[in-house]
């Protein structure tokens, strides 16, 4: 596993309530939900699109294009058309810095 690697400002998460970033190969969203911080690969495991502005409900990702729902705990493919899980990552605050581990 690798080291921790530095996607943004917490101040910038707080603006616009997701950072994304490409981290070694992996494209990468950041969101908060509820004080939690969840890293997850943007890219459903459907038809292989990011999430774009999908919503975040509780913890979980709706894919804005077919409605596929997503835990961003586990990962988990909750509703079809998805049955793949989603990559997770994980995510930590660092002196006002959102890092991330892949």
């Amino acid at each position: 596993m690798s080291g921790w690697t530095d996607i943004g400002s917490l101040a910038e998460l707080e603006a616009s309530s997701r950072l994304e970033s490409d981290v070694e190969g992996y494209r990468v969203r950041v969101a908060r939900v509820n004080g939690t911080l969840y890293a997850f690969e943007d890219r459903c495991t459907h038809d292989d699109s990011p999430f774009d502005d999908g919503p975040i409900e509780d913890s979980e990702i709706v894919c804005p294009r077919h409605g596929a729902r997503f835990c961003l705990r586990t990962g988990e493919a909750l509703t079809p058309p998805a049955y793949e899980p989603l990559r997770i990552f994980e995510a930590r605050e660092n002196a006002g810095r959102i890092e991330v581990r892949v």
